[in-house]
Protein backbone atom coordinates (compact mmCIF):
# COMPACT_ATOMS: atom_id res chain seq x y z
CA UNK A 1 0.00 0.00 0.00
CA UNK A 2 0.94 3.26 -0.83
CA UNK A 3 2.29 5.55 2.43
CA UNK A 4 0.48 8.81 3.05
CA UNK A 5 4.29 9.91 3.22
CA UNK A 6 4.83 8.80 -0.52
CA UNK A 7 2.05 10.48 -1.76
CA UNK A 8 2.76 12.95 -0.54
CA UNK A 9 6.11 13.14 -1.72
CA UNK A 10 4.42 12.70 -5.22
CA UNK A 11 2.25 15.31 -5.24
CA UNK A 12 4.96 17.49 -4.03
CA UNK A 13 7.15 16.54 -7.10
CA UNK A 14 4.71 16.97 -9.40
CA UNK A 15 3.77 20.62 -8.17
CA UNK A 16 7.58 21.48 -8.60
CA UNK A 17 7.56 19.75 -12.03
CA UNK A 18 4.84 22.31 -12.69
CA UNK A 19 7.35 25.40 -11.42
CA UNK A 20 9.72 27.18 -13.45
CA UNK A 21 11.32 28.39 -10.90
CA UNK A 22 12.56 27.43 -7.05
CA UNK A 23 9.08 26.87 -4.85
CA UNK A 24 9.42 27.20 -1.24
CA UNK A 25 7.88 24.02 1.21
CA UNK A 26 5.48 26.61 2.49
CA UNK A 27 4.14 27.24 -0.88
CA UNK A 28 4.06 23.31 -2.28
CA UNK A 29 2.61 22.39 1.85
CA UNK A 30 -0.17 25.20 1.09
CA UNK A 31 -0.96 24.47 -2.43
CA UNK A 32 -1.11 20.76 -1.93
CA UNK A 33 -2.38 20.49 1.69
CA UNK A 34 0.30 19.11 3.39
CA UNK A 35 1.46 19.60 6.99
CA UNK A 36 4.46 21.89 6.39
CA UNK A 37 6.88 20.20 9.00
CA UNK A 38 5.78 16.73 7.58
CA UNK A 39 6.43 18.12 4.22
CA UNK A 40 9.68 19.39 5.00
CA UNK A 41 10.91 16.44 6.64
CA UNK A 42 9.58 14.73 2.64
CA UNK A 43 11.68 17.16 0.90
CA UNK A 44 15.00 16.42 3.22
CA UNK A 45 14.60 12.75 1.88
CA UNK A 46 14.13 14.10 -1.65
CA UNK A 47 17.26 16.10 -1.23
CA UNK A 48 19.43 13.04 0.29
CA UNK A 49 18.33 11.03 -2.73
CA UNK A 50 19.22 14.12 -5.09
CA UNK A 51 16.05 14.03 -6.74
CA UNK A 52 15.62 18.01 -5.32
CA UNK A 53 18.19 21.20 -4.72
CA UNK A 54 17.28 23.58 -1.71
CA UNK A 55 18.74 26.70 -2.63
CA UNK A 56 18.86 29.64 0.08
CA UNK A 57 18.40 33.12 0.53
CA UNK A 58 15.43 35.67 -0.67
CA UNK A 59 14.67 33.58 -4.01
CA UNK A 60 15.35 30.46 -2.30
CA UNK A 61 13.40 27.36 -2.65
CA UNK A 62 13.22 23.94 -4.00
CA UNK A 63 13.34 22.79 -7.74
CA UNK A 64 13.86 19.47 -9.19
CA UNK A 65 17.08 18.31 -9.47
CA UNK A 66 16.68 16.71 -12.98
CA UNK A 67 14.21 17.13 -15.63
CA UNK A 68 10.44 15.49 -14.96
CA UNK A 69 10.81 13.31 -18.07
CA UNK A 70 13.99 11.67 -16.03
CA UNK A 71 12.36 11.29 -12.78
CA UNK A 72 10.02 7.96 -12.54
CA UNK A 73 7.47 7.36 -9.96
CA UNK A 74 9.39 4.54 -8.74
CA UNK A 75 12.53 6.54 -7.53
CA UNK A 76 10.23 9.02 -5.73
CA UNK A 77 9.00 5.95 -3.76
CA UNK A 78 11.89 3.97 -2.96
CA UNK A 79 13.30 7.69 -1.75
CA UNK A 80 11.01 8.01 0.68
CA UNK A 81 9.37 4.04 1.73
CA UNK A 82 12.39 2.43 0.37
CA UNK A 83 12.00 -1.36 -2.07
CA UNK A 84 9.07 -1.34 -4.06
CA UNK A 85 8.67 -5.31 -3.23
CA UNK A 86 6.05 -6.37 -0.59
CA UNK A 87 8.25 -8.45 1.29
CA UNK A 88 12.03 -8.88 1.55
CA UNK A 89 12.93 -11.91 0.10
CA UNK A 90 11.07 -10.14 -3.49
CA UNK A 91 13.09 -7.20 -3.46
CA UNK A 92 15.89 -6.52 -5.69
CA UNK A 93 17.41 -4.16 -3.21
CA UNK A 94 17.28 -5.20 0.09
CA UNK A 95 17.31 -8.69 -0.10
CA UNK A 96 17.04 -10.75 2.74
CA UNK A 97 15.39 -13.81 3.68
CA UNK A 98 11.84 -12.71 5.37
CA UNK A 99 11.43 -13.48 9.40
CA UNK A 100 9.73 -16.81 9.62
CA UNK A 101 11.15 -18.10 6.21
CA UNK A 102 11.77 -22.04 6.17
CA UNK A 103 13.57 -21.88 2.52
CA UNK A 104 13.61 -19.34 -0.19
CA UNK A 105 14.17 -22.03 -2.87
CA UNK A 106 11.01 -24.00 -1.99
CA UNK A 107 8.71 -20.81 -1.09
CA UNK A 108 5.70 -20.90 -2.97
CA UNK A 109 4.67 -17.04 -2.16
CA UNK A 110 8.10 -15.55 -2.90
CA UNK A 111 7.61 -16.24 -6.90
CA UNK A 112 3.65 -14.36 -7.01
CA UNK A 113 5.89 -11.46 -4.60
CA UNK A 114 8.42 -11.11 -7.19
CA UNK A 115 6.09 -11.61 -10.36
CA UNK A 116 4.16 -8.59 -8.66
CA UNK A 117 7.44 -6.29 -7.92
CA UNK A 118 8.20 -7.31 -11.35
CA UNK A 119 5.04 -5.78 -12.40
CA UNK A 120 5.08 -3.14 -10.14
CA UNK A 121 8.45 -1.82 -10.74
CA UNK A 122 7.87 -1.92 -14.87
CA UNK A 123 5.07 0.48 -14.39
CA UNK A 124 6.45 2.77 -11.57
CA UNK A 125 10.12 2.84 -13.53
CA UNK A 126 8.13 3.60 -16.72
CA UNK A 127 5.93 6.44 -15.33
CA UNK A 128 7.84 9.51 -15.22
CA UNK A 129 6.46 13.05 -13.51
CA UNK A 130 6.50 14.11 -17.22
CA UNK A 131 4.37 11.40 -18.10
CA UNK A 132 1.85 11.41 -15.26
CA UNK A 133 1.43 15.27 -16.11
CA UNK A 134 0.83 14.85 -19.34
CA UNK A 135 -2.02 11.95 -18.30
CA UNK A 136 0.38 9.61 -20.39
CA UNK A 137 0.69 5.85 -19.30
CA UNK A 138 3.24 3.77 -21.16
CA UNK A 139 2.82 0.57 -22.34
CA UNK A 140 4.62 -1.96 -19.95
Amino acid sequence: MLSQRSRHALHAMLYLARQTGSTTAAEIAQAEAIPRKFLEQIMAQLKARALVVGKRGPSGGYVLAKPAAEISFAEVLRAIDGPLALAPCASQTAFRPCPDCRSIETCEIRPVLIAVRDATAARLEGTSLADALAGVLAPV
